[in-house]
């Protein structure tokens, strides 16, 4: 299951997110989401968990939990939408 994780300190990496997800089962990937331009993190990402109940009981402990002095908020990723994208104006 695909779990979107969202207010997370600007200084979290993929490896500090996994490694607070594999304490509830196992992590196949984690990824925190960078802006193209700046090289700094947009303060959410995404955590692929394979047990659909392991990745539950993750969402259900994290969510909302202080990490890093933020609460972070844990839920279900939504289906990407396509939309446009934006032209550069000149």
């Amino acid at each position: 299951m695909k779990i979107y994780v969202g207010n997370l300190s600007y200084k979290m990496t993929d490896e500090e997110m996994e490694k607070l997800f594999a304490a509830f089962g196992a992590v196949t990937e984690s990824k925190v989401i960078m802006d193209r331009e700046s090289g700094r993190s947009k303060g959410f990402g995404f955590i692929e968990m394979p047990n659909q109940e392991e990745g539950e009981e993750a969402i259900k402990q994290l969510d909302g939990k202080e990490i890093d002095g933020r609460n972070i908020k844990v839920n279900v990723a939504k289906p990407k939408e396509n939309k446009p994208r934006r032209r550069e104006r000149y």
